[in-house]
Parts: structure tokens; C-alpha cells; sequence
């Protein structure tokens, strides 16, 4: 501290137990390897295969940078505080840390959104999705999902900036979260609270109701299909994306939107790490094990690389 102004924080972390952390680090290590690798695998698709040139692999592969900045932004500082018992954070880091990862995540809610739409147009007006789901559109769906999540992120990033700290400096966090900052502010927090309640449900409200519509829409029309094949055809094309539409929605709700949760400091610091550590590995998974063209693609890849080498 300086002139009593916080100039460093202390990361806690999720346990103090050595032998927890060793898990811990083994954990977080073959997740954070998986989730790069396997989003860097679908962002890789994406660009050699003629076949993956569609819209819904366009806003696959933004969402897959997405997640890999999403668990980058917060994963390795903590794997390397794990390694070296450094838990200290410079107040800039911290908050461009909590920046960063909550940028990545509000704009991740609008890309769903988004990517909910594209479902809908290929379902539903499918005569018309070439049209409809042009580069163009798609283009600016994907920076109106970032834009939106800027826009959504800077009223609680202005009064974060404000905050005092001059009595704690110890964080009981993995990150730079916003609830645990604002635990130990000495400052007035009653607007910062209040701010951050009311930009997650907006985000929340919005993107939601974008989804929902788009998938009761969605099944309406597979249920007029009058074929099976089709309409099992129709399912598995949407089945990926609405699990990952749960997991997403269904960790920001319990975190944000609880108020017991507030309390439960532990549950939600497991919470928030399956967000930045669990989701992201598991969804390249969700969006590839049931997808043809994504495996064939990834085998065409698999066998040029082998000639290649031979």
C-alpha cells in the first residue's frame, strides 16, 4: 500500500491445502490444454476446409476465439500462482484482467444470440438463408455481439475504476471478479452492486429472449415436418447449441442472479471456475462429436498433415 491506496492485490485462490492445489494445478493444466487446443482445432477447420465456409461455422470459430480468450484471460495466472506461490496482482493487471474476461463473456451471451438466429433462418426459412445469412450480415452480427458486450461492460467499468481500497487488499478469488472487489472496497458500493445486478440481467433479458424466440420457432416448424428423418435431422442440427446455451446461461444465472449465492464464496468460486476452465474444453466437444462434416473435415486435415510429413 501506498499514501493508503492499494497498489498490489493477493489473489487467495480456491484452498490454501497443498495437496488440493497439486489437483488443482493437474486439473486446470489438461483443461486449459484441451480448451486451446481443442478451439484452435475448430478455428483451424474453418479455414482450410472449402466444406466448413458456411455461417455457422463463421460464428463457430468466433465463439471458439472467444472461449480461448474467455479461459487465457484468468487460467494461466492462476496455474502460475499454483507453480510459484506468487499471488500477488498489480491493481492495473487486476483490472484489465476482470476487463478482458468480462468483456469475453457478456459478448459470448450476444454471439449465442446471434448464432440462435442463424438456427432459425436455416430451419425455418431455408429457401432464403443464403440470402438472409450473407458475409455481410454475419459480419455485422459478429461485431454488434462485441460492441453490445462493450457497451454493456463500460457504466460498471467506469464505476469500478472509482472504487477505494485502502484497508484490504486480499481478493478470495481466483480473479479479479467483480463481487470480491467490491467486497473489500472501502468505498460507498451500493451503485457498483446495484450497476452490475442490473447490466446482467439486461444482458441476460436480451439475449434470452432472442434465443427463446428463435428456438420456439425452431420447433414449431420441425414438428410440421412431416417426415421423422427430418425432423431427427433437424434436432441433432440444434441439439449442440442449446447444450451449450444451458451451461452458459445456467452458471451466469446461479452466479449473478442468486442472492444466496452472494454468501456461498466457495460454491461460487467453483461455479466461476467451470466457466472459465470447464465450458470452454467441454464445447468444442458438444459441437464436434455429433457434427459429420466437422469430423470428415478433421480427418482430411489429419491425412494432409500426414503426407505432409512423409
Amino acid at each position: 500500500m501506498r499514501n493508503g491506496t492499494v497498489t498490489t492485490f493477493i489473489l487467495l485462490g480456491l484452498t490454501d491445502d497443498p495437496e488440493l492445489q497439486v489437483l488443482i494445478f493437474i486439473f486446470l493444466s489438461i483443461n486449459y490444454t484441451l480448451s486451446v487446443t481443442g478451439n484452435l482445432t475448430i478455428i483451424t477447420l474453418t479455414f482450410v476446409d472449402s466444406h466448413l465456409k458456411t455461417p455457422m461455422y463463421f460464428f463457430l470459430k468466433n465463439f471458439s476465439f472467444l472461449e480461448i480468450s474467455l479461459t487465457s484471460s484468468c487460467i494461466p495466472r492462476y496455474l502460475y500462482s499454483i507453480a510459484t506461490g506468487d499471488r500477488v496482482i498489480t491493481y492495473n493487471s487486476c483490472f484489465i484482467q476482470g476487463f478482458i474476461t468480462d468483456l469475453c463473456g457478456v459478448t459470448e451471451f450476444y454471439l449465442l444470440a446471434s448464432m440462435s438466429y442463424d438456427r432459425y433462418v436455416a430451419i425455418c426459412k431455408p429457401l432464403h438463408y443464403v440470402t438472409i445469412m450473407s458475409s455481410r450480415v454475419c459480419r455485422i452480427l459478429i461485431i454488434s455481439s462485441w460492441m453490445a458486450g462493450l457497451c454493456i461492460l463500460i457504466p460498471p467499468l467506469i464505476l469500478g475504476l472509482n472504487l477505494k481500497f485502502c484497508d484490504s487488499n486480499r481478493i478470495d478469488h481466483f480473479s479479479c471478479d467483480a463481487f470480491p472487489l467490491v467486497e473489500i472496497s472501502r468505498s460507498d458500493t451500493w451503485l457498483m452492486e446495484h450497476t452490475v445486478i442490473i447490466c446482467a440481467v439486461l444482458t441476460l433479458n436480451m439475449t434470452l429472449t432472442c434465443v427463446v424466440l428463435s428456438y420456439a420457432y425452431i420447433i414449431k416448424t420441425i414438428f410440421s415436418f412431416p417426415s421423422i428423418q427430418q425432423r431427427k435431422k433437424a434436432f441433432s442440427t440444434c441439439s449442440s447449441h442449446m447444450i451449450v446455451v444451458s451451461l452458459t446461461y445456467g452458471t451466469c444465472i446461479f452466479i449473478y442472479m442468486n442472492p444466496t449465492a452472494k454468501e456461498e464464496v466457495t460454491i461460487k468460486k467453483v461455479v466461476s471456475l467451470l466457466m472459465y476452465s470447464v465450458s470452454p474444453t467441454l464445447n468444442p466437444f458438444i459441437y464436434t462429436l455429433r457434427n459429420n462434416q466437422v469430423k470428415k473435415a478433421f480427418k482430411d486435415l489429419i491425412k494432409r498433415i500426414v503426407l505432409l510429413s512423409s
